[in-house]
């Protein structure tokens, strides 16, 4: 192993945290699931991978810029996601765990294999002109398609934290979160609040799959690559924390892209496995999770 020099580390850096907002929004939608239902979603990172067919499709058949898919991609996951809940999750709310594993397992293996039928294993790219291009500041290079991704998932972020500060329907899901006993006295309807957030977080990783389809290779099984990033980012900030998902993103994108500085390509995954291994043990309740008393 050696040291990398100051332009790849400043490299690494830049590339770190903008892939880290991506990481940010894919696990805030996992976080929100688990912590409003309890539920953890194997499915998730089949749902992004639909978002990420959802883009390639709208710009190979229609001519749709990627980035105008998410006006696509955003309400169709959240109607899948919402359905999803309606018939099969609602049915396992209060089964035990590892029925409820198995479940969101088996509903990520049969999206996965549809896609395999429907659009075979192939890898696919989006070849957009104006997203080759690469800007450079000093000896950074700047990926176009990963800056917008990254924009475009903090604005995300940060729209969703403000609906879930700031309107009646948010406020609703925070305290089924926080609360549910509470919530349910004082009126909450839950069955709503379960539909929404399961919406709200599936259409999340759809907009996740789709600001990332211009800078990564599409496939039936690229969720799975994503999904488990996402448990490590959801455990490090606290599960069901929304300010942890989003910290922790940047933080496990920050980690993979400076690891990979220093190790093998190959092997940078172990950076964050690694990690995930060091928060089990010296911090399990995460970085912004409750110390359970």
């Amino acid at each position: 192993m050696s040291l990398p020099g100051l332009p790849l580390l400043l490299q690494s850096i830049v590339s770190g945290i903008l892939m880290g907002g991506v990481y940010s929004l894919i696990a805030v939608g996992l976080t929100l699931i688990f912590g409003v239902m309890k539920i953890i979603n194997f499915a998730h990172g089949s749902f992004m991978m639909l978002g990420m067919f959802t883009t390639y499709w709208v710009y190979v058949l229609l001519g749709i810029d990627p980035y105008l898919s998410l006006l696509l991609s955003i309400p169709s996951l959240f109607v899948l996601g919402l359905l999803t809940q309606r018939f099969l999750i609602s049915h396992v709310l209060d089964a035990p765990a590892h029925n409820q594993l198995l479940l969101t397992l088996g509903i990520s293996l049969f999206i996965e294999n549809f896609a395999l039928f429907l659009w075979t294993p192939n890898f696919r790219n989006l070849q957009v002109a104006y997203l080759t291009k690469a800007t450079t500041v000093g000896s950074v290079m700047i990926s176009l398609p990963k800056v917008f991704a990254f924009l475009f998932a903090i604005i995300l972020t940060a729209f969703l934290y403000y609906f879930l500060k700031r309107t009646d329907l948010g406020k609703a899901i925070r305290a089924a979160s926080e609360e549910k006993e509470g919530a349910l006295t004082v009126g909450i309807n839950m069955k709503r609040v379960y539909y929404l957030a399961f919406g709200i977080g599936t259409a999340c990783v759809g907009a996740a799959g789709t600001l990332t389809a211009p800078f990564f290779y599409v496939n039936p099984h690229v969720g799975g690559i994503f999904v488990i990033t996402a448990f490590v980012v959801v455990v490090l900030g606290g599960m069901g924390n929304f300010i942890g998902a989003l910290v922790g993103g940047l933080i496990v994108g920050l980690a993979e892209s400076v690891g990979a500085a220093f190790v093998p390509g190959q092997v940078k995954q172990f950076i964050i496995y690694f990690l995930f291994i060091l928060i089990l043990l010296f911090k399990p309740e995460g970085l912004f999770g409750r110390t359970r008393g």
